[in-house]
């Protein structure tokens, strides 16, 4: 239970708020006066929108609100005053994530200079996005050789990120310079670029039937119109006991969304509608495989690339400049 006070002469208010809860859970938001002095009313707030309320007290459920942190406040009126008083809660995961570990089925080379940041399969094909200035890439690979088919350069002021392809288009994120870039599937050749809202940066980048899901390194996932790549809600990732932030690389397979945890060597199985982690897949494995034949650097060229082939249900995945790329079948433990 956190408690926030606020004084004025020989009023005393407490604004009384469970401050960590779990989804689908009631809670109880209430204005006290410990002196026991009259309050004529109390409008409650909750992350500015006003709430409908009984007296001094307000109940909600926390599905109405959804996972992550909400500003509470109380604008409390008493003889010829009033005064605001702010509080929060944190809503968490009611479940806990299961944990999967995982066999390989088969291993292809991958190229040790493809610092891989978007990895997306379509028509026999990987289509991959490299990043770092100076060296960002989209290629079109064969999947049996690793060799490039295709490929076009970003300008080197650019750090490329993540992609996903809309019916015959690419669509492909930078890092830091608030800005998309929209090229040709068959030409690569480059279309549009738009840039983003609210979100600060683009990591990874996947779709929905109607809209593109994009991370930004946080624990949040923003929904973009597919047409016009405005960004228009976010959701935030939670397990049961905390935000999952630095989500990076996406990938929606049968309805779940699938995120590179950055600099770990896990995925995440994530709910789209809640953001609730359903899953959490260990790969720490695939990393050791990977230090068999190469050196890597560490916190660098980490685990990263997700790709499915839905037709004939292959999961792909590599990692930044790995020799080497891995098709895999989850095994829940």
């Amino acid at each position: 239970m956190l408690l926030f006070y606020n004084c004025d002469t020989a009023y005393r208010f407490k604004l009384q708020v469970d401050h960590k809860v779990k989804l689908n859970e009631k809670i109880s938001i209430a204005i006290l006066e410990e002196n026991k002095k009259q309050i004529d009313s109390v409008h409650f707030f909750i992350n500015g929108k006003k709430q409908e309320s009984k007296k001094n007290r307000l109940t909600i459920n926390t599905v109405d609100f959804g996972l992550g942190k909400h500003q509470v406040s109380a604008l409390v009126f008493y003889p010829g005053k009033s005064k605001k008083i702010n509080n929060s809660f944190e809503v968490f995961a009611d479940i806990k994530p299961v944990i999967y570990g995982y066999e390989i089925i088969n291993t292809f080379p991958h190229d040790k200079k493809a610092y891989t940041q978007g990895l997306e399969y379509k028509n026999g094909f990987l289509y991959e996005s490299t990043g770092r200035r100076g060296q960002s890439s989209l290629r079109k690979v064969a999947i049996k050789t690793g060799k490039i088919v295709q490929q076009v350069n970003l300008e080197n002021s650019y750090f490329g990120e993540g992609i996903t392809i809309v019916e015959n288009k690419i669509i492909w994120l930078t890092w830091e310079s608030n800005k998309g870039f929209i090229y040709n599937l068959d030409t690569f050749k480059l279309e549009g670029e738009f840039e983003y809202n609210e979100s600060k940066e683009g990591w990874g980048l996947t779709k929905n039937e109607t809209e593109l899901i994009k991370s930004d390194g946080t624990h949040k996932i923003w929904f973009l119109d597919k047409n016009t790549q405005k960004e228009k809600r976010a959701l935030q990732t939670y397990t049961h006991d905390r935000a999952l932030s630095q989500l990076n690389e996406l990938e929606l397979i049968n309805g779940k969304l699938y995120a590179n945890y950055y600099q770990k060597p896990v995925i995440a199985i994530i709910n789209p509608t809640n953001g609730v982690v359903e899953g959490l897949i260990n790969l720490k494995g695939l990393e050791n495989e990977i230090k068999k034949t190469q050196n890597i650097v560490a916190n660098d060229e980490v685990l990263n690339g997700i790709a499915y082939d839905s037709k004939n249900e292959r999961l792909f995945v590599t990692g930044k400049n790995w020799g080497k790329l891995f098709e895999i079948k989850l095994i829940k433990k």
